[in-house]
């Protein structure tokens, strides 16, 4: 038996620490309300919690038809418990009712309204892994110690496979390396090995926002609407729009456009065939969650305008940008948006919340938003030069984007968040795609920083604060 009904949008999430334990106070305090109605058998009040995006694909009606036929018959939910919370979006609930044990997938729209409402039979989760999985880690120092008491919580979850952690202390960069990069294939990986960054891309779109602001070529608070065709721009919510406030995400833009699935043709890649005519068309028309400026909403959306105007604004390719402008200058020759048929060996299998292989995505026009691949070695050497910038023109676009320019609820300079970790304010960003989780924070004045790459869904969220709780 299967059951489901499900209006499903799979995105990338990255935001401070605090606002994830607030998103998960909201999608909870949705499902508590769903379960009250459910147990009253309230079809209509359910659907009314549905998002503009759910009800286009289900009518009142139809909704009705599916809840009383194949769920209310089978009782009341009598227990429920959170099984995960995978990247900060996507809820998963055990419900014991009269007479199955089903679970129900549950994530919010900006609006907090349902986005995904998908009920499944209930599987026993695979028992995490008994038997140690290997690692590059000795054991020998104080922090191989404590890093491996940290990261084995992690990586023996039946749902990893690899994980790779850099850390940098004091001058000193040491590399971890646990499980495989590929399920059963016994190979480690290592930091040469290939991974999605996810929403790490967001920080080098926003140091190309702060180079060209310093090139003199745009101005943080030039409005959106000077670089959008008149037909776009005419849509007059879009008037108060600063490329400053795609870029630390309080443009009040939605999270995601809402004609994203729409025109997507495979459900597990779908940012591939969104394009840049596609986003114009949604812009024309699009309403705003918040007036610009004052309420932060993470928006893979926004970020993906800011790197399409930037694009305009040189006339070149994200990628290309990314190249001239920061990982070449860097040395980092293993980052970039596109693999080589000569570098693809090196690209880590992947696997979603399940624990099952997946493909990485592929993006088009948002991919300012999320689209970078890269390795360990890179990502080091990308949160060094963040954690001490130079006098050079692409430090001085670093330092830039760590400059404070929100700071209610949420404190983020341009793309990057702090958090605070025992006290300590870490500049952050971290990643999620349907295949990888990845986690880079620093500290300048304790010249530490960490990144964490996995080639699982699975967040690496609790993993990296766990480790700078150990190594501070």
């Amino acid at each position: 038996m299967r059951i489901a009904f499900i209006i499903f949008l799979v995105s990338i999430m990255a935001t401070a620490a605090s606002a994830q334990s607030r998103q998960q106070q909201k999608v909870d305090s949705v499902f508590e309300q769903v379960k009250k109605y459910f147990n009253q058998k309230n079809s209509d009040a359910i659907y009314n919690m549905a998002g503009a995006d759910f009800q286009k694909e289900l009518t009142i009606d139809a909704f009705a038809q599916v809840t009383q036929k194949q769920l209310f018959p089978f009782g009341k939910i009598n227990q429920s418990s959170l099984i995960s919370f995978v990247n900060n979006s996507v809820a998963t609930y055990k419900l014991k009712l009269d007479s199955i044990t089903l679970q129900l997938m549950v994530s919010l729209d900006s609006r907090n309204k349902l986005q995904l409402f998908l009920f499944q039979e209930y599987e026993e989760p695979v028992g995490d892994k008994t038997a140690l999985v290997q690692t590059s880690n000795p054991l020998r120092s104080s922090m191989d110690k404590k890093v491996d008491s940290v990261a084995r919580i992690y990586i023996q979850k039946s749902t990893t496979v690899g994980l790779l952690i850099g850390i940098i202390k004091n001058g000193t960069t040491t590399v971890y390396s646990y499980g495989e990069t590929v399920r059963r294939g016994k190979k480690m990986p290592n930091a040469d090995n290939f991974f999605e960054i996810g929403s790490i891309t967001k920080t080098f779109t926003a140091t190309l926002l702060a180079y060209y602001v310093n090139q003199g070529k745009v101005k943080l608070n030039d409005p959106v609407t000077k670089f959008l065709p008149d037909s776009v721009a005419a849509n007059p919510e879009l008037k108060g729009i600063t490329l400053l406030q795609l870029s630390n995400h309080t443009s009040g833009l939605s999270r995601l456009p809402d004609n994203l699935i729409d025109h997507a043709t495979d459900a597990l890649n779908p940012y591939k065939d969104y394009t840049k005519p596609l986003l114009y068309a949604y812009l024309k028309t699009c309403k705003l969650n918040s007036k610009p400026g004052e309420q932060y909403a993470y928006s893979n959306l926004a970020v993906g305008l800011l790197g399409s105007i930037l694009e305009t604004v040189n006339g070149l390719p994200y990628y290309q940008m990314v190249h001239d402008i920061i990982t070449q200058p860097l040395n980092m020759q293993s980052t970039s948006q596109f693999l080589t048929p000569l570098l693809m060996p090196r690209f880590v299998a992947e696997y979603n919340a399940g624990g099952q292989a997946t493909e990485a995505w592929d993006y088009d026009v948002l991919a300012p938003c999320g689209a970078l691949r890269s390795t360990l070695n890179d990502m080091l050497i990308y949160a060094n030069a963040n954690m001490h910038p130079g006098t050079d023109e692409l430090s001085k676009a670093m330092a830039l984007t760590h400059k404070i320019t929100f700071n209610k609820d949420v404190k983020i300079g341009l793309a990057w968040h702090i958090i605070t970790v025992n006290g300590e304010d870490y500049i952050f960003h971290n990643g999620g795609t349907n295949g990888s989780s990845s986690f880079l924070a620093f500290n300048t004045e304790k010249n530490t920083g960490l990144v964490i790459l996995s080639n699982a869904a699975e967040s690496t969220d609790a993993l990296g604060s766990g480790i700078l709780k150990e190594i501070q």
